[in-house]
């Protein structure tokens, strides 16, 4: 009789695939696997919550475009196997056709097996090279004694000693009867096999039910359900069956879907009616571990921003939004399921950029994420943007962006900024006047530069910054507007002692509260402080009212 793990034994929690497929073999509760081809199917499987996989020789051969009859090598589907074994943590049971040959091909494959992490393998008693069971009548059966010899040579090849070895029963599927299939199940079971699976391809289980009782749970049983599917599963409980296998499902589904998508979209020639029936790119990307690679870059990898610090001026309320802004400030107004200082936050932690403070003021409570410093300014009602600098002070002890919070921007503003070589380098869009980017009654921070934007990307001359104006402000002296500044700002080492330093003069001249960052960079200027612009084509935008909030969540 097979051992059943009772409650106490099945508590023990198995480790590796191999302990995991025997624990499912052995535990007193029905389990079951399903059907995989390729690394993506099997983390579908993985994802469905089933306790392993059954890499289907039909599925895999048909996947590569091949017949079910070998005609996929045993090393093409060992390569397969491979990439379903490193996307997984379930074990793998292999449908290993008839072992690929006699006792020698069957040690070397087991032997491969266990040296790739597949937890079994099921072999089954017809001759190679292999039909499959559903093709034709009357099947040539192996020699009882020479199959049993396979599985000895399999047994005797494991490295892992929970490898699980099955022993596949075709004699129902080829019409010998039910004395053959148990005369043969015996033998296999006696020359070392762990489970037996037994075949039919009936439409009623009736003949799979009565093997099960003759069999009397000698070892685990395993069975193959497609073609007697209507079984209620309560009925291979009560029979003692080990594990089911939903042996091709996913390939068909796969196939299905492949051919009805293709065949739409080569009649309509659009994409448009498919586009929301079928998976998103997102979800590949998901499944596959695209954030594992991310965060192992972030490690492994030394990121641009690396060396830079980041302080987010976010201290006040966005009284333009109204009733928007009552509760919280406008940082931590919803984007499409994300607070905008989060999405914020994001862009710069992907450049590389982890240690970030954010100045907050105004409901300051509520600006509480996650892996941000928060430096208060208690005085933000009276007083502007350069105080709120001065109150993170502190943090100007090295390379370090500067940052509104209130704007979005593509993560190649980011890049490009951090690959300036200015000492302080301005953001500056030079499409300000785009349709549609701003009202003509809006007021903007116009910036004149040393040259305008000419779109040669090639061209290595640096621009300077000359100044910074609002659209309300007259002066012809100042020039003609070259762009809009942004609201972003990188400064070197150097570049950042001096802000600093400056910050610090402007609290002693009493003017610190009522300039705003553009009347610094003004300032700087004035001293003789070169300022390197970086040009920018759109891809960006400030939230002051409800119309950007409506063009942020469109960004996103």
């Amino acid at each position: 009789m097979a051992t059943k793990l009772d409650g106490a034994a099945s508590s023990h929690v198995p480790r590796s695939k191999a302990q995991k497929l025997k624990h499912a073999l052995l535990k007193a509760d029905l389990a079951f696997v399903m059907e995989a081809h390729n690394g993506l199917s099997a983390k579908v499987v993985e994802e469905a919550g089933f306790e392993g996989i059954w890499a289907s020789g039909l599925a895999m051969s048909a996947a590569l475009g091949v017949r079910d009859n070998n005609e996929a090598s045993w090393t093409q589907v060992l390569e397969q196997l491979e990439f379903m074994a490193d996307a997984t943590q379930i074990p793998i049971l292999v449908d290993g056709d008839t072992g690929y040959g006699n006792f020698n091909n069957v040690r070397r494959l087991v032997k491969k097996l266990c040296q790739r992490g597949i937890a079994g393998v099921c072999i089954e008693d017809k001759l190679f090279p292999k039909t499959n069971s559903f093709i034709g009548e009357g099947q040539p059966l192996a020699d009882i004694d020479e199959f049993a010899g396979r599985i000895k040579a399999g047994k005797d090849s494991q490295e892992d000693a929970d490898f699980q070895l099955i022993a596949r029963v075709e004699a129902l599927i080829s019409g010998w009867g039910m004395d053959e299939a148990l005369r043969r199940a015996e033998a296999y079971h006696a020359a070392g096999a762990d489970g037996i699976l037994i075949h039919s391809k009936k439409a009623d289980a009736d003949e799979i039910l009565t093997f099960s009782r003759e069999w009397a749970g000698r070892a685990p049983l395993v069975i193959v359900p497609t073609m007697y599917y209507a079984t209620p599963t309560g009925a291979f409980r009560d029979a003692g069956v080990s594990l089911v296998i939903w042996a091709n499902h996913n390939l068909r589904a796969a196939l299905s879907a492949m051919r009805e998508t293709s065949r739409r979209i080569m009649e309509e020639q659009s994409l448009t009616s498919v586009e929301g029936e079928v998976a998103s790119v997102k979800e590949i990307f998901q499944i596959v571990g695209q954030s594992e690679l991310a965060a192992a870059e972030a490690r492994y990898l030394k990121p641009k921003g690396g060396d830079f610090k980041c302080i987010i001026l976010a201290a006040s309320r966005g009284s333009a939004l109204g009733p928007l802004t009552e509760r919280l400030p406008k940082c931590m107004l919803d984007i499409r399921g994300q607070p905008l200082l989060r999405r914020l936050v994001t862009t710069l932690n992907e450049g590389g950029l982890s240690d970030i403070s954010v100045v907050r003021g105004y409901r300051k409570e509520m600006i509480d994420l996650a892996n941000i410093r928060v430096i208060d300014n208690e005085a933000f009602a009276a007083n502007g943007e350069a105080a709120s600098l001065e109150c993170a002070a502190e943090q100007l002890d090295g390379a370090c962006v500067l940052s509104y919070g209130d704007i979005l921007f593509r993560p190649y503003i980011l890049e490009n900024l951090l690959d300036s070589s200015g000492d302080i380098t301005a953001v500056i869009d030079a499409r300000w006047r785009g349709a549609g980017h701003r009202a003509a009654e809006r007021t903007v921070d116009l910036a004149v530069c040393s040259r305008p934007f000419t779109g040669d990307y090639l061209d290595e001359e640096p621009v300077w910054l000359n100044a910074v104006h609002s659209t309300g402000e007259t002066d012809a002296e100042i020039g003609e507007p070259s762009g809009e500044f942004i609201g972003l700002i990188k400064l070197s080492a150097a570049g950042a002692l001096t802000v600093r330093q400056e910050l610090a003069t402007m609290k002693r001249e009493g003017v610190l509260d009522e300039t705003d960052l553009p009347a610094l960079l003004n300032r700087l200027i004035a001293r003789g402080e070169q300022i390197e612009t970086l040009y920018v084509t759109g891809h960006w935008l400030d939230v002051d009212d409800v119309f950007d909030l409506a063009k942020a969540r469109n960004l996103v």
